[in-house]
């Protein structure tokens, strides 16, 4: 096995062993934890960029790394696949933005930042990497479990409430989770997710039934992680209490549920019959468009912009679904690239509220945080803690930064977030799709048009409301650490704008592969076993039977 196949179980086993070498600290020394933290993080970042450049030939197939070196239809087996390397690119990239933004106070307002930090990382690679389902759920509650002890990080009555009523949520989806795979392992006889592409034409009539509706019972699990309407009506309310950070991070959250639906989707509905965890796609199509009208009803209400900043994941939650509804491998590329593009965004306009709305706090409640929570006594303590600079050019960029986040989520030209769902509406209107499905493509056309005319409308009042209102407030402190990952988030979706074609043809061959995924099945099955040093031979297997199982 070269170091390339042992370059893929990384990502898991990095953070795997910070995270739990952190916790031998007991929060006794941040320092040393924030420099474990920061490491291990961006060694992912390089990792992650390792393997997106592998993957970007247009020949590779993937590569299969088997856990304990036993075939993959008997053991655990991790896939890297453009997939699912491009959402650990995503993922590594924002963790290192917000944790570089972290470092600047909210690392310090609990004990455990930093492993829980390590943990969410795995529970997110696992679960993009993983081949089988029960892997999979192991690594969604891995990531679930990390996630609510940063939803809690910093402490508050909003954050307890907010953040009870997520873990309440997502506990039902878990056991929905694992009801749906009990059902579909008792009825396949496996949960290898390649293996079962190849088990559901064989399945009898009566165990065919069972299978669907374990099958329908994990789609909703995964719906619930993918925030679809109504299971989404928890997200707004969490991601505008969690601290900025933590809120920024789990923007990928409600991705990994749309990549376990793309993922799985596709793998089961591989063969002629038209059983597919995307329930044929009409469920997809219309909770996406639900969705998108929800979120979009959301943003035109809300008052701060936490909360517009929540119902915007929405808004970008339900067009990947709607867009995955309708199919076709056009229309997926262009999801996949609005998937990377409204991902950055989302997280760099979380980080930047708390910086534009820090000059209208009073000085005693910087980071709407509690006192306890930093665990001072004396008000002044924490005005002699505030460390930057207030100079009237930080609302220059502040604002420009605000503009680029506006144009990004509506789809204006010319970054990133219009090249999106310009590819999303250009592949709806093909002709060449043909009449069946041309209302569901017009129905989605229009709902994307309206979402984001409703996120330009409710982000210039923001705007307005926050830079041009003639109200007394002071400049905010701000420091370098953390007005740099905003700059690098806006910096690559403005290069994502100005690398589209090279962007673009990534996506097309993503989206290729999943719509015919026998090239993933081919790897999977095809992967051998390395040989073992003592015997030359495969585990499972004896030199007297000539290496035959």
């Amino acid at each position: 096995m070269n170091w390339l196949e042992h370059l893929t179980i990384a990502p898991i086993l990095i953070p795997l062993v910070a995270g739990a070498f952190m916790l031998l600290l007991d929060g006794r020394n941040r320092f040393v934890a924030a420099g474990i933290n920061v490491a291990s993080t961006f060694t992912l970042l390089v990792i992650a960029i390792l393997l997106v450049w592998f993957e970007s030939a247009p020949d590779a197939g993937g590569h299969v790394y088997l856990l304990g070196n036993w075939p993959a239809q008997f053991g655990i087996v991790l896939v890297a696949d453009r997939l699912s390397v491009m959402m650990l690119l995503v993922t590594a990239i924002l963790g290192s933005a917000t944790l570089l933004f972290a470092l600047a106070r909210w690392h310090k307002a609990g004990s455990y930042f930093h492993p829980l930090f390590q943990f969410l990382l795995m529970g997110i690679n696992g679960a993009f990497l993983t081949g089988d389902i029960f892997n999979l759920f192991v690594f969604f509650e891995v990531m679930l479990a990390a996630s609510y002890g940063l939803a809690l990080h910093g402490s508050g009555p909003a954050r307890v409430k907010a953040g009870l009523h997520y873990i309440a949520i997502n506990l039902a989806a878990s056991l929905l989770f694992l009801i749906g795979a009990s059902l579909i392992y008792g009825t396949a006889g496996t949960l290898n997710m390649a293996a079962l592409a190849t088990r559901i034409a064989g399945l009898p009539s009566d165990e065919r039934l069972l299978f669907e509706i374990g099958a329908a019972v994990l789609g909703i699990a995964f719906l619930v992680k993918s925030a679809m309407w109504p299971l989404g009506f928890w997200l707004p309310s969490t991601y505008a209490a969690a601290s900025p950070p933590i809120a920024a991070m789990f923007s990928i959250l409600t991705k990994v549920g749309v990549y376990a639906v793309l993922r799985l989707g596709f793998l089961v509905s591989s063969g002629d019959d038209d059983v597919s965890l995307l329930f044929g796609g009409d469920w997809l199509l219309v909770g996406g468009i639900a969705t998108i009208l929800f979120g979009m009803i959301g943003i035109m209400a809300s008052q701060e912009m936490a909360r517009l900043a929540g119902f915007s994941v929405l808004v970008s939650s339900g067009t990947l679904l709607a867009a995955i509804g309708v199919g076709g491998a056009a229309v997926t590329s262009g999801a996949l690239f609005y998937l990377v593009s409204s991902t950055l965004a989302i997280a760099a306009f979380f980080l930047l509220i708390e910086l534009v709305e820090r000059g209208r706090a009073p000085a005693d409640d910087v980071l709407a945080v509690t006192m306890e929570a930093y665990g001072l006594d004396d008000p002044d303590e924490l005005e002699e803690d505030e460390v930057g600079i207030a100079i009237p050019a930080i609302m220059a960029l502040l604002g420009s930064a605000f503009i680029a986040c506006s144009v990004l989520l509506s789809g204006l030209p010319p970054l990133s977030g219009f090249v999106a769902k310009f590819a999303i509406l250009s592949a709806l209107v093909d002709p060449t799709r043909g009449s069946p499905e041309s209302w569901a493509a017009w129905a989605v056309f229009a709902t994307i048009l309206m979402s984001g005319l409703a996120t330009l409308i409710a982000m210039t009042r923001a705007g307005i409301r926050t830079f041009w209102a003639s109200i007394e407030r002071d400049l905010p402190h701000v420091r370098v650490v953390e007005l740099a990952p905003i700059a690098i988030l806006l910096f690559l979706c403005i290069a994502l704008t100005v690398q589209a074609g090279g962007a673009m043809r990534y996506m097309q061959m993503t989206a290729e592969a999943l719509h015919r995924p026998g090239a993933y099945i081919g790897a999977v099955f095809a992967a051998p076993p390395a040989k073992t040093e003592t015997t030359g031979t495969e585990p499972g297997t004896t030199e007297a039977d000539g290496g035959r199982p």
